[in-house]
């Protein structure tokens, strides 16, 4: 209990002696900076840096969350020292200027926790080399009965420091420090709005990219597939047309061939259309069209799906599609024995996980390896962003490999 009580107050105590030299030096560099021009450009960068510096201290003590920390401030002309003290950054951080006149009591109430004791015991125990010349308490001591009195009373009250008064002047101070040096209201509104700008314009570039992807893809399957298919066709009605007339019996089978391609370039024309936007999603719904999906799958699927509502159609799009390549993925790569999908409506979010338990080592990449992995991820992450969704994949080696998928429906 007693070594608890030490540690908390020795700690307390060289947190404010720290916080408290540091200002100091703070302060006493500031008219060296601004004869040295420091305070328009390098000085300003420095002293905001040095609020977060203690707004992140303040929190390691208070082992709580430090919270966002102060931009840092727009970078100044030389001389420009109007526009420089416009800088909300720049105004919070001279904050940490003031330190050291309104930390004063409590750098005495450290010094004295951490010095009373030691002090105490040298002035009990030596007052009478030099009487007059020890003081305990305050008071100088010039007899036996003043130091034996004096001095226990002393090392009672520098105990007493030590365990409740420093602790509670550090927290108070680490309070202040993250109230007091924290963006303001605006700055953090800022910072949200700049972040919320950078990831949109990540996901629209993303967007993009699998949008381009998506196009190649539907002109490489027409251009390989349903054209090559239309060009025989007419190839083989144009042979029938000409050996009518001679032979009748080889043009009904060229007309029988030609049908046939037909029916199987109708085919791949509906695969293609199918990838654009499934007739399964309009026909049957969301619910109807993952649980084709799971009839298909060659694995068993567990599916858990609960009350959707009304969702709107590109969220039913992205679902249905990430389930369709995670089932797909998993059915190459996994070597899994069994999926499990569960869909529900989380508030004005739709949720979505696809979990199997495979070998795991799935990983989200630009370009695909050598066997076909990564691209079908990426193109997944790219088409759950561009509707401002959340896609989350954890695939340890070994398994299981989850797939985590949150959408707005608002």
């Amino acid at each position: 209990m007693v070594n608890k009580i030490l540690a908390r107050g020795g700690r307390a105590c060289a947190y404010l002696v720290v916080r408290y030299v540091r200002a100091l030096l703070l302060l006493l560099a500031v008219p060296n900076g601004v004869l040295l021009g420091w305070l328009i450009t390098p000085f300003t960068g420095a002293l905001v840096k040095l609020a977060n510096s203690e707004r992140r201290r303040a929190a390691k003590y208070l082992g709580v969350p430090a919270g966002a920390p102060l931009p840092a401030a727009t970078p100044r002309q030389p001389g420009d020292v109007v526009t420089l003290f416009r800088d909300k950054s720049f105004k919070r951080s001279l904050r940490c200027l003031l330190m050291p006149v309104v930390m004063i009591p409590e750098l005495i109430v450290a010094v004295a926790a951490i010095m009373g004791v030691p002090s105490a015991v040298l002035g009990t125990l030596l007052w009478w080399l030099s009487p007059g010349n020890f003081s305990l308490m305050g008071l100088d001591v010039n007899s036996w009965f003043e130091a034996l009195t004096l001095g226990p009373l002393q090392v009672l009250v520098s105990l007493g420091l030590l365990a409740w008064v420093a602790p509670a002047l550090a927290r108070g101070h680490a309070k202040a420090a993250l109230k007091l040096l924290a963006p303001s209201q605006d700055q953090l509104e800022t910072a949200r709005l700049s972040q919320r700008v950078e990831e949109l314009t990540k996901s629209r570039a993303g967007a993009v990219d699998s949008h381009g992807a998506e196009l190649r893809r539907i002109e490489r399957d027409l251009h390989d597939g349903t054209q090559a298919q239309l060009v025989s066709l007419a190839m083989r009605i144009g042979i029938a047309k000409q050996t009518m007339a001679e032979d009748p019996e080889k043009a009904a089978k060229l007309l029988d061939d030609a049908r046939d391609g037909a029916e199987q370039a109708m085919t791949e024309l509906r695969g293609v259309l199918r990838t654009m936007y499934p007739p399964i999603l309009a026909d049957r719904g969301l619910v109807g069209a993952v649980s084709a999906l799971a009839a298909r799958c060659p694995l068993p699927v567990q599916l858990r799906i609960g009350e959707l509502g009304e969702v709107p159609a590109a969220v039913e799009a992205a679902a249905y599609f990430v389930v369709a390549e995670s089932l797909t993925n998993i059915t190459k790569h996994s070597a899994a024995g069994h999926v499990d999908v569960q869909l529900e409506r989380r508030g004005s979010e739709l949720y979505l996980s696809v979990m199997d338990d495979g070998i795991g080592g799935a990983r989200i990449s630009d370009q695909s390896d050598l066997l076909g992995r990564g691209s079908g991820l990426h193109g997944m992450l790219h088409r759950v962003q561009a509707i401002d969704g959340h896609m989350e994949l954890q695939s340890p080696i070994g398994g299981p490999t989850t797939v985590e998928v949150i959408l707005p429906c608002g």
